[in-house]
């Protein structure tokens, strides 16, 4: 049950403004799969919207919270059929697999297997973000710039 506690985290970090204020800070959850994330963003967004008359929500986050979302926030999955079939709604710009070694639960050693079960039929520039393009970028992991 640990995306409980990132949809938790993921829901103050929004609200509480942490983004806003910290443009350049990059969150990243791991652990917790992804399809969780888009009842989140529609949700969160709805009640930013709902809400803005009384609870001084956008004095902390001026911008609907999905927003912060897209710009500053990754998460990994290893085991997310309903994740990977919403990957338009959780960006597949901010999606990494994981393979979550040595941990029991993860996919290793079968885990070049279970990608390209679980993601295998998306388009290659999508296959290339979720297995290191988004990793490389998010961490600064490319080549040194000539």
């Amino acid at each position: 049950m640990i995306f409980g506690n990132s949809v938790a985290s993921m829901t103050d970090f929004l609200f509480a403004g942490v983004p806003h204020r910290f443009p350049d800070l990059k969150l990243l959850y791991a652990e917790a799969q992804i399809g969780w994330i888009p009842y989140l963003l529609e949700r969160i967004d709805d009640v930013w919207e709902t809400h803005r008359g009384w609870s001084k929500g956008r004095l902390n986050c001026p911008e609907p919270p999905s927003t912060y979302y897209f710009r500053q926030i990754h998460s990994c999955f290893f085991k997310d059929a309903v994740g990977v079939e919403m990957l338009g709604r959780v960006g597949v710009d901010n999606v990494m697999f994981e393979t979550d070694y040595p941990h029991v639960d993860g996919t290793w050693p079968r885990s070049r297997e279970e990608a390209a079960m679980q993601f295998g039929h998306l388009e290659q520039d999508a296959i290339d973000k979720i297995a290191r393009g988004n990793a490389i970028r998010l961490l600064g992991l490319g080549p040194p710039s000539s």
